[in-house]
């Protein structure tokens, strides 16, 4: 593998575990030279703490894309997490369309809903605008909540594989190319990702760990990213990220004092053992 430079665009939330301050180090790990785009700087994420800071960093977004292109950098890849608004996305769009290298990938996380709900502050406009970026993109990785706003669908709590096929075919109708479709479980004690690229469709099933934590889905998106750079195909590289980010929750859990996020850290080492193989 040649020695690639990514680009990922997201938050940095300094303590917690999550956007930035995860895909930063899980990348590099992978032994990809990690640029970074930071779209706000928060002192710690909102899931849990009582207050928190927030420096919104739209504005600099294309000022810092203008400097770039005036040193000629560009990116073998580019991969986006929680974007913060229609407008970051616009900028977003832009950036793939002028710094990206020639057979290079666009991968989006359309981190904006889970468990049926949309995150606090985005509303339909942000939706479709995200609609936008995430059926233009090469890859994206939605989780179930993410794919049916994406889509229209009803959200369903429980469902079987007839319904998880048509809300795929929906993503692809609409023009997404590859869809890594995250969070399928279809028993209680089970979980996995469904791949459907080519047309041709995989399903990868690990146990479930009752015990959710916080960030694991930027550490997923992180893996999957590192390991598909690093050559593997997109199911495998949704195998390596899965079983990594299970692994994180297992270093983790037992630790009432770390409830803000999983210590991915611990588990580095096996995920270059996956990456190997």
């Amino acid at each position: 593998m040649s020695y690639k430079r990514i680009l990922t665009i997201q938050d940095i939330s300094c303590v917690g575990q999550c956007s930035l301050t995860v895909a930063l180090p899980i990348l590099s790990a992978s032994g990809l030279e990690t640029a970074i785009l930071p779209s706000a700087v928060l002192s710690n994420h909102t899931a849990g703490f009582t207050g928190w800071t927030f420096t919104d960093l739209t504005e600099d977004m294309p000022k810092i894309k203008e400097q770039w292109e005036k040193e000629n950098l560009d990116f073998s890849a580019i991969y986006t997490g929680y974007l913060g608004s229609a407008k970051q996305i616009d900028y977003v769009k832009d950036i793939m369309s002028s710094r990206l290298v020639t057979g290079g990938k666009n991968i989006v996380d359309p981190a904006m809903a889970d468990n049926g709900k949309l995150y606090p502050g985005f509303d339909d406009a942000f939706v479709d605008a995200m609609k936008k970026l995430a059926f233009s993109a090469d890859i994206i990785l939605p989780n179930i909540t993410e794919a049916c706003f994406l889509t229209g669908m009803e959200y369903l709590e429980t469902y079987d594989e007839t319904y998880i096929n048509e809300l795929i075919d929906k993503l692809t109708a609409n023009g997404a190319k590859t869809v890594v479709l995250t969070g399928v479980g279809y028993t209680a004690d089970k979980t996995g990702v469904v791949v459907r690229e080519n047309n041709v469709q995989s399903y990868y099933e690990h146990d479930k760990i009752a015990n959710g934590c916080h960030g694991t889905g930027d550490v997923y998106a992180s893996a999957f990213v590192g390991a598909l750079e690093n050559g593997h195909s997109a199911y495998d590289a949704a195998k390596i990220a899965a079983d990594f980010t299970v692994e994180c929750i297992k270093k983790t859990i037992g630790d009432e004092n770390h409830w803000y996020g999983v210590k991915f850290e611990l588990a580095l080492p096996t995920l270059i053992q996956l990456l190997n193989k």
